[in-house]
């Protein structure tokens, strides 16, 4: 009995030791974890900060007959960092090569893949270089190429309907309902999902586009000529794009943990109410991003790449598309946001959406199936592009595409939200 004592007597002294230190730590006060990482504001390559800010989205001029689908409407818009360009032909060129060389690996497989430590699974060995013009690497390949009946010329190449890229979201919106939330038994398995999706662009779509038309010379060379590196990448879907960015914040967050930084927020798509407020650059009720009311300044010159008049489209400067940052910028430093390219945005598109969208980060999504009426495949497209007329090249116009279509003239670019109130916000 009296060991036994003894025994809890020494038990509660370590007990009372090892709190006592760690109310050392802390000093007896509240002052939170003090194992927190360090973080600072980055602002990834490529991209320009937005700050926070409220905007009367809608019509910029008088348009009775859109009254009813671009009502005007206060709404306000948390601070992001956007790409100054649309995503150009060579930054895609990046997402299909990586999604291509991963096949390759996985398949040579030996000292091309290589054992995770602590789960011992197999990855990728990015150390590993692949020479592609080995004739033992292409027949281990050999089912990546295209049959040799298939050939073109006799030219051995990758066929691109084998370039597949998986990915996975959450679906936060179904997670959040009661039914789930409250749920002490929920399996979030079922709000994870998991999309499989072609990355090679669509480059027969300049052909398709178009009737009676010659732009075969674009369906050859667009996508993989050097002349056009820094064009903006079209031919995608909207379906695509959201893979690009699934695969863009990956790779970036997996190098930020690989050099022991803090992980960011995903990149995405724009909601419409993000694009619109970034195309005004600040100023309100402004038709175009340079201001307006037209689309040529005092000197006469055109300011953006559309179509400006009756079979005139090299009036502007472009035939066809031109250099992603072409023209001016608008007073945020962005580049193209009339013209050129137009644009995916996350957004669902409802002819009234404006009705009953929120006025805090208005965003309206919805998950199309391949088996959903084509009605619910519509997402909103914002910009114009280099076949438009100026109506479509203003800030408060709106436009879709169906989800699953690739357009020659329709592309992308990213943003990533800021986590914070301001970048100068101490």
């Amino acid at each position: 009995m009296k060991k036994h004592s003894i025994y809890i007597l020494f038990a509660s002294l370590l007990l009372l030791v090892a709190s006592c230190n760690r109310g050392g730590d802390y000093g007896g006060q509240l002052l939170g974890s003090l194992d927190r990482p360090r973080w600072g504001v980055t602002i990834p390559y490529g991209m320009v900060y937005v700050r926070s800010g409220f905007l009367h989205i809608g019509q910029s001029d008088e348009d009775i007959n859109n009254s009813m689908i671009q009502r005007a409407k206060s709404v306000s818009i948390q601070g992001f960092f956007m790409d100054e360009t649309e995503i150009t032909n060579n930054e895609y060129r990046q997402f299909v090569e990586w999604t291509r060389d991963s096949i390759a690996h996985t398949i040579l497989g030996g000292d091309y893949m290589t054992e995770k430590e602590e789960t011992g699974e197999q990855i990728i060995n990015w150390f590993e270089w692949i020479d592609w013009n080995d004739p033992d690497v292409q027949e281990q390949l050999s089912s990546m190429y295209y049959p040799e009946d298939q050939r073109i010329l006799g030219r051995k190449e990758i066929d691109p309907r084998q370039l597949n890229y998986v990915y996975y979201w959450t679906d936060f919106k179904e997670a959040s309902r009661d039914v789930n939330r409250l749920n002490a038994d929920f399996d979030r398995t079922t709000v994870i999902k998991s999309e499989v999706v072609n990355v090679y662009p669509d480059t027969l779509c300049w052909v398709h586009d178009f009737i009676y038309s010659y732009n075969e010379p674009w369906t050859r060379n667009y996508f993989w000529h050097p002349a056009f590196d820094n064009y903006p990448v079209v031919g995608v879907t909207w379906q695509q794009a959201m893979a690009f960015s699934k695969w863009r914040s990956r790779l970036y967050n997996d190098w930020r943990k690989e050099v022991g930084l803090v992980m960011e927020d995903e990149f995405r798509l724009p909601t419409e109410g993000e694009w619109e407020y970034a195309a005004r650059g600040g100023r309100e009720i402004s038709p175009y991003p340079w201001g307006g009311p037209y689309m040529r300044n005092k000197k006469g010159c055109i300011l953006a790449n559309f179509k400006p008049g009756r079979g005139n489209y090299p009036d502007d400067g472009g035939m066809y598309t031109v250099k992603a940052d072409a023209y001016f910028p608008n007073d945020y430093g962005i580049y193209c946001m009339a013209g050129n390219a137009a644009e995916w945005t996350s957004t669902a598109y409802f002819p009234n959406s404006y009705q009953f969208e929120h006025d805090l980060n208005p965003d309206i999504r919805y998950d199309a199936q391949a088996n959903d009426p084509i009605t619910a495949k519509r997402k909103v497209i914002r910009g114009g592009s280099w076949k438009d007329i100026a109506y479509l090249c203003q800030t408060g116009s709106r436009a879709f595409e169906y989800q699953d279509s690739a357009r020659s003239y329709v592309g992308f670019r990213d943003i990533i939200t800021y986590l914070g109130r301001s970048i100068d916000d101490r």
